[in-house]
């Protein structure tokens, strides 16, 4: 939010520099983010001064230039070449001197330098209107009046407007201080705190009243709930044309075009009191009549930006007799705006329901001063002092006759709010006591009415247009913002207490996790727990009855909570490979969200996506693809990494998969993962495999809070290994060996591992080699050849009786 400091002392005569303002501003909670100079014209003037041209004669290498001498009050008269039809001896004209900088109509700069124009020197420039940024003619040099003294500066001679503007960092319940009177307002509590008494100056409306009655509106409310309150009134005779210098300024100092005298009134007092208004040419308003009302959803409408909108059934309306005129506190309607033919106007001034215009202004992005205002909550006592207010400015600027009563549709007045002060509970929450008085004195000046006074506390009134103050905590922090955080001491002595937390919080196992990841290539990403309903339709197990729905959508987009972490996920993928890269690792911490009937229901997860090369293009090492196995690898990592190593493997079940693997215990699901089918992928114009594993984190975490950690010293004693060729049949598996060889020794096998596998020439029809090997190892002495010998021919024994095997 942008405020004008010469604006703002419209309301205070304060002699405070703009550094002194901006600081006690942020103090108050109006956090001032920088200061910008506005000037009237740019550069202000600075080096331009009135001359006297003595002399004019042709240019003698050039038929349309001239080279003339002018006097600017120096110790010698300045030579000037200047091409311009008008220049003419005994002339005074505003001159550049060397060294001035000028601006171009769109802000770049250029310095006026001593040069040479065919063959003649200059020293300076002429300037026409234009190039001094005072207007746009360029038919000819700027000729001033004759009584103007030589040397007089025109920053002088033109009284350019220079300011100071605040760029403010509103926070959004701060809806008061949405306006220069409400900053000055609270400018005016906080100097009242300093000892510094400045009366608040607002705009007087004791001249407004009312010419004839000959150009009367109806009004109908038909929405009382969604138009609270209504005002209007009619002005005729009105010449709609550029609006006054001082008016422009105000208005560009903030960032704001000025248009023309009607448009930029209701701006001026939207910016100047906080109430937006709008004007509707009185000739469009079919039947003099202004209904307040919504309309059918999916009727079409076309706003001031030429944009022809379809309506939603919950957006207020502000129509005519036939057909509508405008999106109620939103945006004008196209065919009811005024207009340079405009002669009668209707100005409304309205209070609307905030939650009503934010959704409209959502729904169809629109986003305008007035809604900014209207859905943080204006004053809806101001109505119609705003109105009065524009309605005379407008008479001033452009003309004009109150033609009509004003209509103020009001019938459930807006109540203050009773609020009740214990001075207990607000030296509790401050951290020490402040004076009674002091605490009176705040409110006071902060527009809080003190009801009743007792020894335990106060009771107030808050007045409606501070909708952020209702509750006692609410009051606490008024005070304690206007007395001054800086003002509050630091305790000598701190104290803490040292709370027992499990090693097994939430965060410490993600971090163990996420570290893992980390180190193995893999990227985190964060996506938005907010998507559309649309992906429920890629996938069986998602409903769209288990959807939750957000009551007030940034977008149609960003509708619903997440029922899955794969489809942010696979949006992060596709936005990558659309960048070139396109080999990627990436994993997120994130929930979903689930509504069953009446419950609703969030589950943690960890999401895993693996696509594209393994490594990095490399000329010693062949580029290989990320699979279904390498995929596996790192869940399993994970899992033995958080101490679980024993699960159940299972075919996975889900319609996200071609094909997958869940890993569980017992009831349990630890992990799903597999190869996204590819009409996914293709909803989200990935060509490449897609590798995703979805951990189910709450049933990790419980297991890991369960899991007792067994330690053991490593033995002193050496471990033996032996191999096995053993020559099989086909049909036998590794974890028959397995088996076999843990049955037949407990103690001493630690380890028994295939190493090698091979099949084809050189053996019979229906067998296989596998080269196994054995680790034995006693904890407590080194085992001897006997002992050795004695396991190992045991081994043979059982695997050539029980699998029919033989030693290679």
């Amino acid at each position: 939010m942008k405020i004008s400091y010469n604006w703002l002392k419209q309301f205070l005569k304060t002699n405070w520099t703009p550094e002194q303002t901006s600081e006690l501003l942020t103090d108050l909670g109006l956090e001032v983010e920088g200061i910008e100079t506005y000037q009237s014209v740019k550069g202000g003037l600075e080096g331009v001064v009135v001359g006297e041209v003595l002399t004019c004669v042709k240019h003698p290498n050039a038929d349309k230039l001239k080279v003339t001498t002018v006097d600017v009050g120096g110790d010698a008269p300045l030579q000037i070449v200047c091409g311009a039809p008008n220049v003419d001896a005994g002339q005074k004209v505003p001159v550049a001197t060397i060294g001035t900088v000028l601006y171009t109509e769109e802000g770049e700069s250029w310095t006026i330098k001593k040069g040479k124009i065919r063959g003649e020197e200059s020293h300076g420039m002429i300037c026409a209107e234009d190039e001094l940024g005072l207007g746009k003619s360029h038919d000819g040099i700027l000729v001033l009046d004759n009584d103007i003294k030589v040397g007089t500066l025109a920053a002088d001679l033109f009284e350019i407007e220079n300011d100071q503007v605040f760029e403010i960092g509103l926070t959004p319940n701060r809806a008061d201080a949405m306006s220069h009177l409400g900053t000055a307002r609270d400018l005016k509590a906080g100097l009242v705190q300093k000892d510094i008494n400045l009366e608040l100056i607002t705009p007087s409306i004791s001249a407004f009243h009312v010419e004839n009655r000959t150009l009367k509106m109806d009004i109908e409310v038909v929405d009382k709930e969604l138009a609270p309150r209504y005002c209007g009134v009619s002005i005729s005779g009105i010449q709609v044309a550029e609006s006054p210098a001082w008016l422009q300024h105000r208005l560009k100092a903030i960032g704001i075009t000025p248009l023309n005298n009607i448009v930029d009134a209701t701006n001026y007092v939207l910016h100047d009191l906080g109430q937006p208004l709008h004007a509707f040419d009185a000739a469009k308003i079919s039947g003099n009549k202004i209904e307040v009302k919504t309309l059918p959803a999916g009727t079409k409408f076309v706003t001031l930006d030429g944009v022809e909108r379809e309506l939603h059934e919950d957006d207020l309306m502000i129509c005519n007799g036939d057909k509508p005129m405008c999106i109620a506190g939103v945006f004008g309607g196209l065919d009811s705006g005024v207009t340079e033919h405009t002669t009668n106007i209707f100005l409304e001034s309205a209070y609307f329901n905030p939650v009503s215009i934010r959704k409209s202004a959502k729904r169809h992005g629109l986003n305008t001063d007035a809604s900014f205002r209207f859905e943080r909550g204006i004053d809806p006592n101001t109505c119609e002092y705003a109105l009065k207010r524009a309605a005379l400015l407008i008479q001033e600027i452009a003309g004009g006759e109150i033609t009509s009563d004003i209509l103020d549709f009001y019938p459930k007045k807006i109540k203050d709010f009773e609020v009740r002060l214990s001075f207990e509970n607000a030296e509790k929450l401050i951290g020490e006591e402040i004076p009674k008085e002091t605490i009176k004195r705040i409110l006071s000046s902060l527009d809080i009415k003190v009801n009743n006074v007792t020894e335990a506390g106060l009771g107030l009134t808050v007045p409606a247009y501070r909708n952020d103050v209702e509750r006692e905590a609410d009051v606490i922090e008024e005070i304690l913002r206007v007395y001054g955080y800086n003002n509050i001491k630091t305790t000598e002595k701190l104290n803490a207490s040292i709370s027992t937390t499990s090693r097994f919080e939430d965060y410490k196992i993600q971090n163990i996790v996420g570290n893992q990841l980390a180190s193995q290539g893999f990227f985190e990403i964060l996506s938005n727990s907010l998507t559309t309903p649309n992906y429920v339709a890629l996938s069986e197990q998602l409903k769209e009855e288990h959807n939750i729905t957000i009551l007030n959508p940034l977008s149609n987009d960003l509708s619903v909570m997440r029922q899955s972490l794969l489809f942010s996920g696979l949006e992060a993928v596709s936005f990558n490979i659309n960048r070139r890269r396109g080999d990627l690792k990436l994993f997120e911490f994130g929930k979903t969200y689930h509504g069953y009937n009446d419950k609703r229901e969030e589950f943690k997860h960890v999401s895993v996506f693996i696509t594209g090369d393994k490594n990095s293009e490399n000329w010693t090492d062949p580029s290989k693809k990320s699979d279904f196995f390498l995929m596996k690898g790192y869940i399993i990592a994970i899992l033995e990494r958080l101490g679980i190593s024993r699960f159940n493997e299972s075919p996975i079940k889900s319609d996200l998969f071609t094909e997958g693997l869940t890993f569980g215990l017992g009831k349990n699901v630890l992990v799903e993962f597999g190869l996204i089918k590819k009409p996914i992928l293709k909803h989200f114009d990935i060509t490449q495999e897609v590798i995703y594993a979805d951990f189910k984190w709450d049933t990790i975490l419980n297991l890991v809070k369960h899991n007792k950690i067994k330690f053991k010293a490593i033995s002193k004693y050496p471990g033996v290994r032996r191999d096995f060729a053993l020559l099989l049949d086909d049909t036998v598996t590794f974890e028959s060996i397995y088996k076999i060889a843990k049955q037949s020794e407990k103690q001493l096998l630690k380890d028994v591992n295939l190493f090698d596998v091979y099949q084809g020439k050189n053996l019979p029809k229906g067998k296989k080699s596998y080269a196994v090997s054995f680790t034995l190892q006693d904890e407590n002495k080194t085992l001897n050849d006997k002992q050795i010998d004695k396991i190992m021919k045991k081994l043979q024994s059982n695997f050539e009786n029980q699998l029919g095997a033989e030693l290679r």
